[in-house]
């Protein structure tokens, strides 16, 4: 009881002083919200929708129990979920979070998977896509694409070893034992998939207006979540709080031998990803192996704004978010550790890549690297797909609307 109303008051008056900031600090909030619309309106409601709408429709179809059936072998024993687990651990690599965490809550609404086996799939499918760590981060931020090259297998590998280390979370439940026994063939898999449309009598139209819905109202609730904890870390930081956190975080750097000056960026990845690894990458007093832990760090870690999207995507199953959390912890040290142990190996592509890091070759972020001309397209493109998109969204609603 006591937990309960102390619970509550820390959340009201968290509330009223967010209230009171953004009203002292009314252009600051401005400038961040905007800054948080155009990210989702440029960069993540284009880059996220196909993917939504296609998972959508391939579980519909049966195509991902199909995958399931054949990846089976390989799912189960490496990291004790079905090998339904396995397309949602693709699609998540691929489109980047919260994928992983909307598709596992999708299958577990479906009866696909136990409680305990969306916990462990979570824990390991909600990762930053290669679109980012390449374009965003290493052309946009260092100005240096092979760094790319360290941030992604820091962050894949660390991801790969949480799935292991969570495949040893929670008991082994009776659906759990009836997959360990199952044989598995491709007629099986393909009697699966044709018994799952039969299942799913929905015509395709019916379908497809589904999946776009969906959707959509997923980037939306997305797009709030990005926009509020834009202004939220913008407000912390006119209120001196990140200073105050920043203090306590450079205990830690000084034991680690990094400089203090990565605190302030480090704090602020915790909240947001995009801006705390644009702040790493311009402290000049930190070495470039030193920006590349602390960036793998903010990377693995996802920000509490990513995390408040996972939050809000699980609560409308039974998955608990803790786990989710403590994974997110675990994977920040393992991405970080492998940066350091990847560095040597490609430290000398690196350096001769950019010399100095200031300079940036036209070579590689010119119009003839691809990487930056798809990340600079995404952003020219992007408002007009999330415009068409949302008109159709509610083109669809007033269809069904008229209908009902």
């Amino acid at each position: 009881m006591f937990r309960s109303k102390l619970k509550t008051i820390i959340l009201s008056v968290s509330v009223t002083v967010l209230a009171a900031s953004m009203i002292s600090f009314p252009q600051e909030s401005f400038d961040a919200s905007i800054r948080g619309l155009n990210m989702w309106w440029e960069i993540v409601f284009p880059s996220l929708l196909p993917f939504f709408i296609v998972s959508e429709m391939l579980i519909g179809f049966g195509v991902v129990k199909f995958l399931g059936v054949l990846l089976e072998p390989l799912m189960r024993p490496l990291f004790k979920v079905p090998g339904v687990g396995g397309f949602v651990w693709a699609m998540g690599m691929a489109s980047g979070y919260p994928s992983g965490a909307k598709l596992t809550a999708r299958l577990r609404q479906e009866g696909q998977l136990t409680q305990i086996e969306a916990e462990r799939l979570v824990s390991f499918t909600n990762s930053s896509n290669p679109l980012f760590i390449f374009g965003a981060v290493s052309v946009g931020f260092f100005h240096n694409p092979q760094i790319g090259i360290i941030l992604a297998l820091s962050h894949y590998l660390g991801n790969i070893c949480v799935g292991i280390i969570m495949r040893f979370y929670g008991k082994e439940e009776l659906g759990e034992r009836r997959g360990r026994k199952r044989r598995f063939h491709l007629r099986n898999a393909f009697s699966t998939l044709h018994q799952t449309r039969i299942k799913d009598n929905r015509p395709i139209g019916k379908l497809l207006g589904d999946a776009v819905t969906s959707s959509i109202q997923t980037l939306l609730m997305i797009g709030g979540f990005i926009i509020l904890f834009s202004v939220v870390n913008r407000l912390l930081y006119h209120l001196h709080i990140t200073a105050v956190l920043g203090k306590g975080v450079e205990l830690l750097l000084t034991s680690l031998s990094f400089p203090t000056t990565l605190s302030i960026p480090f704090i602020s990845g915790l909240f947001e990803i995009t801006l705390g690894s644009k702040l790493t990458s311009q402290v000049q007093t930190a070495t470039l192996l030193q920006q590349l832990m602390v960036t793998s760090f903010i990377l693995a870690f996802s920000g509490f704004s990513v995390q408040a999207q996972v939050a809000s995507i699980l609560a409308q199953t039974d998955i608990r978010f803790q786990p989710f959390f403590t994974a997110r912890i675990i994977h920040g040290f393992l991405a970080s550790i492998f940066s350091f142990l990847l560095w040597k190996p490609f430290s000398e592509r690196i350096t001769a890549a950019v010399q100095p890091m200031n300079a940036i070759p036209a070579s590689l972020i010119g119009d003839d690297s691809w990487l930056a001309a798809l990340y600079h397209s995404m952003i020219q493109t992007g408002p007009i797909i999330t415009i068409a998109s949302l008109f159709l969204y509610v083109a669809v609603l007033s269809y069904r609307y008229k209908n009902q």
